[in-house]
């Protein structure tokens, strides 16, 4: 990666702290000048510490300062004392806030050829956090692919300091993760029940099979100096505890079998090692637990095993914050967990175990409903009455609560590719704080990478060509992909030189193309997640490198049985958002009755992924002919990645009208039908060719997430499938044309009329138990047709209401009563308008970005 290099002119710049600020002397700060001295340094710059020196600049590093900086927890501003060139003042709000506009200094003389220039032409401005939690997790997975890095202290060194100055605060290092208990029989379980591997806990005779008792202290070490570093740099140092499985279930087989624990000390045996390893690691600032039965402790009976252990955790005599992972959570927990008086949050999937659009889901799947039995044996909360907490925020967003909410981002829909999209990444920057929500963790990429036992020695970069393998840098290939999180979170207004200057300094002029061509290439994989919901776990369903669902019959739909609507055919398939979005099969059935009911449609979103795929291939045609070099190295990976995402968003637009142009012939028996979907499915297949080549000879030909089919392989393997779903339309085409049969009458054109806009003034809040009237209006009186409003509590354990809304001759309007105000929860609400001919569409919907809220949230005034 290019940075500054230049600057050996002899200029000088001093730094400057004043002592007796409490602020300027905070080890964040102090760690973020010694960086931005680094940085100085490393560009040729000398630097000093004396304000009354020759220095060409004075940095002035204060606290609040003179700037007035009340802005909020994590602010901060830089300014010109003087008014002229001489100086530049940095003034934060608090020491992360300090810290961060320190390093907002060190990025622009990275990246710059002119350090003192830059940092000259320093103009007044500020920034402050959007959304407070920004928080970015890493996984121990495979004892061979990640031992390397965990061990490796520069790795930890260069990896800690680029979060910290793309303004990520919270970093999670998650042990246990990589298998579910009743799901995975373990095979490679380091750190899974991780306190042997840690600690030698006196009074148990615990161990962990095949780990020398020096290599259980070099693992402890190495934790104590990767949560002093995350310290360190004003980050938040999160462990994640994932597994407390001490026999793994049936079926495993470990590498590392835990000896010493029974069902009778396993509760106060965890307890002594989780105070003990607290004890022994000072800088952990918070636990993620994962509490229901997949963390190893079968439910109901798991409530006593937690308390035993909250408690020690509240009694280690420091304010360590519990998360709870969300899913099985109920109020039993939650008591226990808030009885230690420690800040607690629970923390829920996004979209499912994936990477969605900005939004959260307007309505769940009908899989993840509650269901009103009494569960027993392993499951019995989860699976049951907790059962919609699975894969979104559930019942957890109440009003006026002290129990926090932080979104997870899950690694199921993109695990290689490199993402990077500005529009998106702001979106989340605005939608993750939704009904107070703290913010949101983003499982980085390669999380899962040589998970259950697949790992490989140097297996971790997944690149087959030698000339772009990055060995141990391979996380510096997503760069870009942290910058674009940290920063958008933090402030999704941020003015895109924050980016840019990263992109000028890795692509030359290439760089605004390069950016134009990325950002759609990255929004293709979220709206494939979102409108073709066919599995919510990411073991199951992984859309970069898709196991094919099939539309006329064959391999593949017996792996999808357990996770997504039977029969499991392609045109069956729900949306993660049924609301917003139709089936196939429900499509085609109103395409024959001539109606829409507002939804977007398959064919909407075949043009969506078509225009994506336009807008990327036309800009990477553009960065490639302005790069310096297109076959380097560092543009050729982008280039690969933006071409293999452009081909899915071609792929699955024509799987979606092959799909839809096959729902219609089983419906009408019209063979014309099925001619479009053969044709229509042999682009698609022609375009999956085409990823394969692309790939073939650049990605290692197994890419290795897991031992499922759905979690390992490459492009390539996935192509037979594909071609055997299409010859079973082709032998079903020519059945039917020989045949002759007489079609079904159906009328298939619903006109799209010349949809008039609508204004609707938003209530500005409201008190619990009143009445809220909402107000449509139409931009032209004479509108023919009728708006229904569909409203409801933030809550996805309830169904939405719904209300034909009055015309009062100027605009449309309906009453929320008082009786369903009178709740725990906001409100969310959005219309459907329907016109006299049929047509029908949602107010506010979604933009062609694809980054903003299809529907309304209303807060309570909370008093």
């Amino acid at each position: 990666m290019s940075s500054a290099t230049g600057g050996g002119d002899s200029s000088s710049i001093a730094i400057v702290l004043d002592p007796s600020d409490p602020l300027a002397t905070e080890p964040p700060v102090r760690w973020a000048v010694s960086h931005l001295a680094d940085v100085l340094a490393g560009a040729g710059v000398t630097v000093r510490t004396d304000a009354d020196s020759e220095a060409d600049l004075v940095v002035n590093v204060a606290g609040a300062g003179d700037t007035g900086q009340s802005a909020g927890p994590e602010a901060f501003a830089l300014s010109r004392p003087d008014g002229g060139e001489g100086r530049v003042g940095v003034a934060g709000a608090d020491a992360r806030g300090l810290a961060y506009g320190v390093l907002e200094l060190a990025d622009r003389a990275r990246f710059t050829g002119d350090v003192l220039g830059e940092l000259r032409a320093t103009t007044p401005e500020s920034q402050q956090a959007a959304t407070p939690v920004r928080s970015i997790l890493r996984t121990f997975t495979s004892d061979v692919e990640d031992k390397p890095w965990f061990y490796d202290r520069e790795f930890w060194t260069d990896y800690l300091t680029e979060l910290a100055v793309n303004r990520v605060n919270r970093f999670q290092l998650a042990l246990g993760m990589q298998y579910n208990y009743g799901h995975h029989p373990a095979t490679d379980n380091y750190f899974c029940f991780p306190y042997p591997f840690l600690l030698d806990v006196p009074g148990f005779d615990v161990r962990a099979g095949n780990v020398p008792d020096d290599e259980r202290d070099r693992n402890l070490e190495t934790l104590r100096f990767i949560s002093d570093e995350t310290k360190r740099r004003g980050m938040h140092f999160q462990l994640g505890l994932w597994n407390h499985a001490f026999d793994h279930g049936e079926g495993s087989d470990p590498l590392y079998p835990v000896t010493g624990v029974t069902p009778q000390n396993h509760a106060t045996y965890s307890a002594a090692a989780l105070s003990q390893l607290l004890n022994e690691c000072p800088s952990i600032d918070g636990l993620t637990m994962r509490v229901h039965y997949e963390g190893g402790i079968p439910e109901p009976n798991h409530e006593e095993f937690w308390q035993t252990v909250m408690t020690a955790v509240g009694e280690v005599g420091r304010p360590i914050e519990l998360d709870m992972h969300a899913k099985g959570v109920d109020q039993a927990l939650v008591d226990i967990a808030q009885g230690t008086g420690l800040p607690v949050i629970v923390s829920a999937k996004y979209w499912a175990e994936h990477q969605g659009l900005p939004y959260h889901q307007t309505t769940i799947r009908e899989r993840e409903r509650a269901t009103k039995e009494a569960g027993s044996g392993l499951m019995a909360i989860t699976a049951f009455q907790r059962r919609f907490t699975r894969y979104g925020y559930g019942d957890f967003l109440r009003e006026g609560s002290d129990l926090g909410l932080l979104f997870r981002i899950w690694p199921g829909t993109q695990k290689v590719l490199l993402w990077g999209d500005p529009e998106l990444a702001a979106g989340y920057g605005r939608l993750g704080t939704f009904a107070g929500a703290r913010g949101i963790e983003l499982c980085e990429p390669l999380t899962f990478k040589g998970r259950k036992n697949t790992g490989e020695e140097g297996g971790r970069d997944p690149y087959a060509d030698g000339s772009l393998r990055m060995g141990r840098d391979v996380w510096k290939k997503y760069l870009y992909t942290y910058r674009l999180w940290g920063r958008l979170l933090y402030n999704p207004d941020a003015q895109p030189d924050e980016w840019r200057r990263f992109l000028r300094a890795e692509y030359g002029n290439a760089a605004g193309a390069v950016e134009q061509a990325l950002a759609p290439a990255s929004r293709v994989l979220p709206l494939v997640t979102v409108v073709h919901g066919l599995g919510a776990s990411n073991n199951g369903y992984w859309p970069e490198i898709y196991l094919n669902m099939p539309i006329a019959g064959g391999p593949n739909a017996d792996h999808y049985e357990r996770d997504t609507a039977k029969p499991p055919t392609f045109g069956g398939v729900s949306a993660f958002d049924p609301s917003m979005f139709y089936r196939v099969d429900e499509y085609a059935d109103d395409a024959i009755a001539g109606r829409r009911d507002g939804r977007y449609t398959p064919l909407d979103v075949a043009e969506w992924l078509d225009g994506l795929a336009d807008e990327a291939e036309r800009n990477l045609a553009t960065a490639t002919g302005q790069a310096a070099d297109p076959d380097a190295p560092v543009f050729r990976r982008l280039a690969v990645d933006v071409k293999v995402q452009a081909g899915l968003g071609r792929f699955f637009a024509g799987k979606s009208r092959a799909g839809v142009a096959y729902s219609l012939y089983e419906r009408t028996r019209d063979a014309q039908h099925l001619g479009d979907a053969v044709a229509a499915y042999r682009q698609a297949r022609d375009v999956w060719a085409g990823i394969v080549e692309e790939t073939r000879e650049v990605y290692r030909p197994d890419l290795t997430f897991g031992d499922l089919r759905s979690e390992h392989g490459h492009w390539a393997d996935r192509l037979p499938a594909i071609e055997e779903d299409l010859a079973n339309l082709e032998r079903l085409h020519e059945t039917a044309r020989a045949e002759k049969n007489t079609p079904v009458k159906a009328n298939l054109t619903v006109p799209r009329s010349a949809r008039p806009r609508f204004t609707h003034p938003a209530p500005a809040g409201f008190s619990r138990g009143e009445d809220i009237a909402i107000d449509l209006v139409p931009s032209e009186a004479s509108f023919d047709g009728h708006v229904v409003c569909h409203y409801r509590h933030v809550n996805q354990g309830e169904d939405f209401e719904t209300a034909e809304m009055r015309w009062n001759g100027a605009r449309y309007q309906v009453t929320v009563p008082g009786s369903y105000t009178d709740s725990d929860f906001a409100l969310m609400y959005y219309f459907t308008i329907h016109d006299a001919g049929g047509d029908a569409w949602i107010s506010p919907g979604l933009e062609d970005s694809l980054a903003r809220q299809p529907y309304h949230l209303l807060r309570q005034r909370i008093h």
